[in-house]
């Protein structure tokens, strides 16, 4: 049986794992179940069938749902990838508010990466950065994300720090961070993504105080 169109506005998306508060009604959980349903339906068709010959009426399809209620949760095929990406920043900003006081920014940052990495399947994620280096449109979108991470993790930096005299570290910190996932992500899926990502990460951030000592 096919959804009929929510109402109301686009749900806030959820960190992977995450539960919606009990506080929350039953019509945004409905919301945020069914933009989960679409978007895994949608990932799961993009692996297996690629993502040029993926329809958004395939997608639908899949999810059990209307093309009417595609459109409502997401604006294109490129969206659900998209979504996809900042669920995972979300998590890692969440990480890096979490990590202990004592740690540096930097350890920080790379405890919060390995930790939301071990939250996301290595397979799916590999696939994921083939399939987007592989299309046009995906690198474009791409670009924005990193760019949209090194502000969230900037911000989540400062956020934990707490002082106005960090900011500027924090950005730089931001910086290094999201350069080190884009490299060690490239280095990891041309080595063949042998080692579990967790692994790379602490190997990348080994290199890097390498070059800063």
């Amino acid at each position: 049986m096919k959804a009929s169109k929510p109402s109301g506005k686009r749900p806030k998306p959820l960190i992977p794992g995450e539960k919606l508060p009990a506080s929350a009604g039953l019509r945004q959980r409905k919301q945020q179940a069914t933009r989960e349903r679409l978007k895994r339906a949608a990932m799961a068709l993009f692996l297996e069938h690629g993502f040029e010959t993926t329809t958004i009426d395939d997608i639908a399809d899949a999810a059990d749902m209307s093309r009417r209620s595609f459109f409502h949760y997401f604006a294109s095929k490129e969206d659900v990838v998209a979504a996809w990406q900042e669920d995972a920043a979300t998590a890692l900003v969440t990480e890096i508010l979490a990590r202990p006081a004592e740690e540096s920014m930097l350890t920080a940052a790379e405890n919060a990466i390995a930790a939301a990495l071990k939250r996301i399947d290595p397979t799916e994620t590999a696939a994921m950065s083939r399939l987007k280096r592989d299309n046009p449109a995906l690198q474009a979108r791409d670009q924005l994300k990193y760019e949209k991470l090194e502000r969230a993790l900037a911000d989540g930096l400062a956020q934990r720090s707490g002082r106005k005299s960090d900011r500027l570290k924090a950005r730089l910190v931001a910086m290094i961070a999201t350069g080190a996932m884009r490299v060690g992500g490239e280095s990891w899926l041309s080595e063949g993504s042998r080692d579990k990502p967790e692994a790379f990460v602490k190997r990348t951030f080994d290199a890097i105080r390498a070059i800063l000592a």
